[in-house]
């Protein structure tokens, strides 16, 4: 069985290996399977509260403290092996362990952003009918409280906007914190049981509070791109209202 790049194990080998690792094993360890790529470890579910997985030192065992080659060529190659293999094992519930930091920071930071951003789509939707109404000729007879409407729900779909980025901030950087983890954002998310978060908008945590973002800036937080909505909204409404205007006085 290969150990690494660099070691060949014999059953006999890891067998004897794991007799002298006993009291170095950790707690949270569940079972370790001998494949015929190598070691695969199995632990116990992490919370991501735990202290960080660490290897305990070796340097004063009798069984495993470094012996030179010259020496004794035997029981150098078995300590070094020994020492491969222990080195995996932490490394390994150590990756495990960070995925699962991940997880708990994120399920800190999520706290009510479902909600919001449930009442962000409900406001989007409604700003949408509300302007689609203004193309409608039933508008043209209350013009002035079809507008007002539509500012209302502009205000409304705005502060949505506001309080979720509020929470996705947060989240935002929980993701930067966590930058170069084996878990992806939307898996992280999902393993903090919030599987929808796939359709959250959640820009880069350094694009929240900018006085100003540029044409061609993408991933925008909700404000800029409400912002932006309604700013279309309003120039459309302006350019009718001076073409009607125009066309009354012809």
């Amino acid at each position: 069985m290969p150990l690494g790049d660099s070691f060949t194990i014999s059953p006999e080998e890891l067998k004897e290996i794991f007799a002298r690792l006993q009291p170095y094993l950790p707690k949270y360890l569940k079972k370790i399977d001998a494949r015929s790529y190598g070691l695969r470890f199995e632990f116990e579910p992490f919370t991501g509260r735990e202290e960080e997985p660490s290897k305990p030192s070796t340097h004063n065992d009798p069984k495993l403290s470094y012996v030179r080659e010259p020496e004794n060529e035997a029981e150098h190659l078995l300590r070094e092996k020994a020492g491969e293999v222990l080195f995996n094992l932490y490394d390994a519930a150590r990756e495990e362990w960070k995925d699962a930091v991940y997880v708990a920071d994120l399920k800190a930071a999520v706290k009510d952003a479902p909600a919001l951003w449930r009442t962000y789509q409900h406001e989007l939707k409604a700003l949408g009918a509300a302007f689609d109404y203004l193309r409608t000729p039933e508008a043209a007879t209350e013009w002035p409280s079809a507008i007002s409407r539509l500012v209302d729900a502009q205000d409304r779909t705005k502060a949505s906007a506001v309080a979720f980025d509020r929470r996705a901030e947060e989240i935002a950087e929980v993701h930067g914190k966590h930058l170069y983890a084996d878990l992806g954002r939307d898996a992280a998310l999902k393993a903090a049981g919030y599987p929808e978060a796939k359709d959250w908008n959640i820009a880069e945590a350094d694009h929240y509070g900018r006085n100003h973002y540029s044409s061609w800036d993408t991933n925008l937080p909700l404000e800029e791109q409400t912002r932006r909505l309604i700013e279309q909204q309003d120039a459309h409404v302006a350019k009718v209202g001076r073409l009607s205007g125009a066309a009354a006085s012809n």
